[in-house]
């Protein structure tokens, strides 16, 4: 059902989405209302009925639900987030909140982090009530707020305060999933998303003795606080393969024509060439120092320095992850989570995998569809409150070239029309039949 209406309306909802401008600063510096109530009027066109949810004003979520064929089966939400990153105007070839259709290419902020699954979704659900079609689960779609910070206003405020709207769900899916990679041997890899690694965002705190700084002082709360952020960016952390990353690292081996054995992961990494980017950052936790703030003049000693880390782990590793923080930082200083969130993992042989698996084939029957573990974490984090298992599932086609991981967060964010068309659909096949 996705008919010639819906590819041009996937180009023209996500140009008009990044044109409204929800950059999401952190601290509660965002508002994104006025997207959500473009995306409710979407909706409400379609006969859907989209609740417009608040935990504080302007930070709007949207939530609707679409009655399935098959009332026995559980529901499916598809979610995906309306605020974006900040981009600095004068560092783009094109404006970052234009929305510019150029030579084939939809430029801006959000167009693939992710603005433009949620264009796609709208495109899909517009689609079948055109058609009078309906999926066979109940879908419940999830346009949420804040999940480039701490999604307090919004995923986590939509499963603490409005769980009844999920009745039903035991799956979802979100995004970063089923795009191309190129793996620079004439291969096309479609990775999908079974799994995260867990969110530690860490402050140290060291604390010393206050003083001049022309004096000898050996409780420098400077040098105290170097030394731990040194230990921990230096910290080789051990191999730690969860079910996910086992069977990635399998599927990838056997595409490649290598041996599957996993006695030695790097080396097997180093024989994958360009695709261990796929798996590399997930067989292992991780924890790097990002800021720095201590002193307020050249000549005084402080008394205290912080220092901010961004941990990951994998899951059943945050007991290990913690002792080695005590470990890393020592006895003279002190850490604590500023933000913690979940590891997740959702099985790979399940019927919904292979139905993804099945949507992508069918529309590139050239790709190989292999499961991987995210680095970072989505909102389908504060959905698993809820008992629900997420995927990664947002397709599109890519050109070669294509660097779609280094435009999240980057420069010159954009998305192809045809790659914005492959995923209307795939997501149309999936969504009908899931």
């Amino acid at each position: 059902m996705a008919d010639a209406q819906a590819r041009d309306e996937v180009v023209r909802f996500t140009s008009d989405l990044i044109r409204i401008d929800t950059t999401n600063r952190g601290g509660g510096d965002c508002r994104e209302r006025p997207a959500a109530e473009y995306v409710a009027e979407l909706l409400a066109e379609a006969g859907a009925e989209p609740a417009l949810l608040e935990r504080t004003p302007g930070r709007t979520n949207v939530v609707a639900r679409v009655e399935g064929t098959d009332p026995a089966a559980d529901a499916l939400l598809v979610h995906g987030h309306l605020d974006v990153v900040p981009a600095e105007a004068a560092d783009w070839s094109v404006h970052p909140f234009s929305g510019e259709v150029r030579d084939g290419v939809v430029w801006g902020r959000g167009a693939v982090d992710m603005k433009n699954m949620d264009a796609m979704v709208l495109a899909v659900v517009r689609a079948w009530a055109r058609h009078g079609v309906r999926p066979r689960r109940d879908l419940v779609l999830a346009f949420t707020a804040d999940e480039e910070s701490t999604a307090e206003d919004g995923s986590g405020f939509l499963a603490d305060r409005h769980a009844a709207l999920f009745e039903g769900c035991t799956e979802a899916i979100g995004e970063s999933g089923a795009y191309t990679f190129h793996d620079g041997g004439g291969r096309r890899i479609y990775p999908v998303a079974a799994g995260e690694r867990g969110t530690a965002w860490v402050r140290l705190t060291a604390r010393g003795r206050a003083g001049h700084g022309s004096k000898v002082n050996r409780e420098n709360a400077v040098t105290r606080l170097a030394a731990a952020i040194t230990r921990i960016g230096e910290h080789r952390w051990p191999l730690r393969l969860t079910p996910t990353v086992r069977a990635a690292l399998t599927e990838l081996a056997a595409l490649h024509g290598l041996d599957g054995g996993l006695d030695d992961v790097d080396g097997l990494l180093e024989k994958l060439g360009p695709a261990a980017k796929l798996v590399e950052a997930t067989v292992r936790n991780s924890a790097n120092p990002t800021m720095l703030d201590a002193g307020y003049k050249i000549n005084v000693i402080p008394g205290e320095a912080v220092a901010y880390v961004d941990g990951r782990y994998l899951p059943g590793t945050e007991d290990e992850f913690r002792a080695t923080l005590d470990e890393l930082t020592g006895p003279e200083v002190d850490w604590e989570y500023e933000h913690r969130e979940v590891a997740l993992q959702a099985p790979v042989d399940s019927p919904t995998f292979a139905r993804m698996r099945a949507a992508v084939e069918e529309f590139a029957p050239e790709g190989h569809v292999v499961p991987y573990c995210m680095s970072g974490g989505t909102d389908a984090k504060q959905f698993s409150r809820l008992g629900i298992t997420g995927y990664g599932f947002a397709p599109l086609r890519l050109p070669e070239g294509f660097d779609y991981q280094a435009l999240f967060h980057g420069v010159d964010e954009r998305v192809p029309v045809d790659a914005l068309h492959f995923g209307v659909r795939v997501l149309d096949r999936f969504l009908r039949t899931a």
